[in-house]
């Protein structure tokens, strides 16, 4: 499966890019309608309100003091739930925008169990790697695709390989996954390589650092198409992806990571 079309629901997928709202300079912005969104994470702001971080369609991450949100009559207290798809609407222009409505748009399965960790995961990730008011359609789609996947039922680990190399692709930290870095050359099946942190791949000569790990070509081709039915192709993505997003995360320990790890789903 190639990412560039993710399998989206049909219902979901017309609504998300059907909703209202233009791409515009963020700090010229002061009133944004029904823009598709999702909560990330959420905390406490004073007596009644909370600030929710969530991930936008057009306007990337950015955060929202939902005023009023946690008194008992509140409309919102019930709506702003992570992995439920939102129409958002905020107005503002400072960092820190006030939310004006927020409404259920639905259409995508609850996750529950080792499928709830997961898209905490994805949430961590995302709040992360990803920069205040970055836009990047490509990865909100793939986290909508990433949801319905784990809602789905789908292998939780493929799920999870498949969504960091989005991310790290669509936040400039990885390149493409079956050509060498620099002469862009394709990457050979029966090859080995290793993935330069700073560069991409490269062939593996022996001479690298020892915490890179070696990577069948096979491997990377089979990341690029989305494919994880080999089982040496899910041994060294997991691998690539430990490697790369600790190099990336300067070492910082990602707390649903652990706990995943810590349950042998990850």
């Amino acid at each position: 499966m190639n990412e560039a079309a993710p399998l989206l629901p049909a219902t979901l997928a017309q609504t998300l890019s059907s909703q209202p709202g233009q791409r515009t300079a963020m700090r010229q912005e002061r009133r944004v309608a029904e823009q598709p969104g999702f909560v990330l994470h959420s905390y406490p702001h004073r007596e009644t309100s909370v600030v929710i971080d969530v991930l936008s369609r057009d306007y990337g991450r950015l955060a929202l003091i939902a005023k009023g949100a946690k008194r008992p009559y509140s409309t919102l207290r019930g709506v702003l739930q992570t992995f439920q798809p939102l129409a958002l609407s905020w107005a503002g222009k400072s960092e820190l925008r006030t939310l004006t409505g927020a409404e259920w748009v639905g259409g995508m399965p609850p996750l529950a169990g080792h499928a709830l960790l997961c898209g905490f995961y994805a949430n961590e990730l995302l709040l992360k790697f990803c920069a205040r008011e970055d836009p990047c359609e490509r990865l909100f789609d793939h986290y909508v695709l990433t949801l319905t996947r784990l809602g789905a039922g789908a292998p939780p680990v493929q799920a999870l390989r498949s969504f960091e190399r989005i991310l790290l692709r669509e936040t400039g930290y990885a390149s493409a996954f079956d050509a060498l870095a620099g002469t862009r050359q394709p990457v050979a099946a029966d090859g080995t390589y290793v993935f330069d942190p700073e560069r991409g791949v490269r062939v593996a000569h022996g001479t690298e650092p020892a915490q890179w790990p070696v990577i069948a070509g096979q491997t990377l081709i089979d990341m690029e198409r989305d494919e994880y039915t080999r089982a040496l192709t899910l041994t060294q993505s997991k691998q690539l992806m430990r490697f790369l997003l600790h190099h990336h995360l300067g070492g910082a320990v990602l707390n649903t990571r652990q706990i995943l790890l810590d349950l042998h789903t990850l």
